[in-house]
């Protein structure tokens, strides 16, 4: 146990949550998924356990691989990965499988899976914005030079994503302006941001395939009669958990609520654990945000500090806006509760984001050790010592 333990490295915080939500997460999804094995796998329940399970082992690998990479390589790899992402969205736009009126999702022949490509879109764009802002802090304040560049791929991955999946185009462009705020670019600059981001609303609203969805969600969530069925029976769900929850595997509206292993996985926790398992579950994203701006602080590089910033507030903000809509607290939404809900590029990306942030507390540790070590031989020097714990002017055949 001592050796697995010492080859993971960074955060032996950020270690412990990202293990326990995944080893929750098989419980809840394995009772969430219920009705779905009735429908789809003729009442067996174990398929979807061992697909899940085995989708959570390849995201714990990816966070394992991402984190032994010295995150400075990343600068390099986030600008190939979005010149990628821009021919896949477009490809995904135009010619995707299309589920509930969108089309998210590219299917790989001949092995029955379907790739997300605005996964791998919102990684790149926060560690490229990462990597132009570190690489343009001393002209942060130069309008063609630095500002240009940022407001400009932020509109085309936002406006690509946003055709086909309003929210998470959404959740991205509030992660790339908190960003871009830690990153020092001017408030006006920032202004201008949001009003590029109208213009991208805009171009979505007429020519996206959600458009008309997302203003019916609106609608309904501003109504004072009006709630949806999956609203209602999340409410349900919740009003019926309690202190401690029915049990594991106890939950009753996992036959009666849509996409209860994912867009609505968290109302299956309140259900199953109750109050006290929603508190847990909150605890721990809130100990990762803590952790993920512990990193930012005490990152002796600008660009590990604005990368672990970044991805630590995508996985923070999408977990709590999953809540928020689960709860009643913000419009529907189709945004898995991450490292819980059921997938399979977001169980993958999200496995990697955690990586990367780990990557970062690993050579942050790693400096913070030498220049403690710097700092003690500053101070035996100054006391007059060498190497070896001995005066200098003391000779050796004294």
């Amino acid at each position: 146990m001592e050796k697995l333990l010492s080859k993971l490295e960074g955060d032996r915080m950020i270690w412990g949550v990202m293990i326990t939500l995944s080893m929750f997460s098989v419980l809840v999804v394995y009772s969430a998924t219920g009705s779905l094995a009735y429908m789809q796998a003729g009442g067996d329940n174990e398929h979807y356990l061992l697909r899940h399970s085995t989708l959570v082992l390849v995201g714990l690998i990816g966070a394992y691989v991402c984190h032994k990479i010295d995150y400075i390589y990343y600068s390099r790899l986030s600008r190939y990965a979005l010149l990628l992402s821009i021919p896949l969205l477009l490809f995904t736009w135009f010619f995707g499988s299309e589920i509930n009126s969108a089309s998210r999702w590219i299917e790989i022949p001949f092995i029955n899976f379907t790739f997300q490509p605005s996964d791998l879109a919102r990684l790149a764009l926060i560690a490229n914005m990462a990597s132009m802002l570190w690489k343009r802090q001393r002209d942060i304040g130069e309008f063609n030079k630095a500002i240009v560049p940022l407001l400009v791929w932020t509109g085309i991955i936002c406006g690509l994503i946003g055709v086909s999946d309003i929210s998470t185009a959404s959740l991205l462009f509030l992660t790339i302006m908190l960003q871009l705020f830690i990153g020092r670019v001017p408030i006006r600059y920032l202004f201008m941001l949001v009003a590029i981001g109208c213009l991208a609303a805009l171009f979505v609203y007429e020519f996206g395939q959600r458009g008309g969805t997302a203003v019916s969600r609106l609608s309904s969530f501003m109504s004072e009669t009006e709630i949806p069925y999956q609203a209602e029976q999340s409410y349900i769900a919740i009003s019926t958990g309690g202190i401690s929850g029915k049990g594991i595997g106890e939950s009753t509206q996992r036959n009666f609520l849509p996409h209860s292993y994912s867009d609505f996985v968290f109302a299956i926790v309140v259900e199953e654990y109750g109050l006290i398992g929603a508190l847990i579950i909150i605890g721990l994203y809130i100990t990762l945000l803590y952790r993920g701006m512990t990193i930012v602080a005490n990152s002796q590089k600008a660009f590990g500090g604005l990368l672990a910033a970044g991805l630590t507030f995508s996985l923070i903000l999408q977990a709590f806006v999953h809540m928020g809509v689960v709860t009643g607290l913000l419009p529907l939404t189709g945004l898995p509760l991450p490292l819980i809900s059921m997938g399979g590029t977001s169980l993958l990306f999200t496995g990697m984001t955690v990586g990367i942030i780990l990557s970062v507390s690993k050579s942050t540790q790693e400096e913070s050790e030498e220049v403690r070590l710097k700092r003690t031989e500053r101070a035996k020097k100054r006391k007059g010592y060498d190497g070896i714990n001995r005066p200098k002017n003391v000779r050796l055949n004294e």
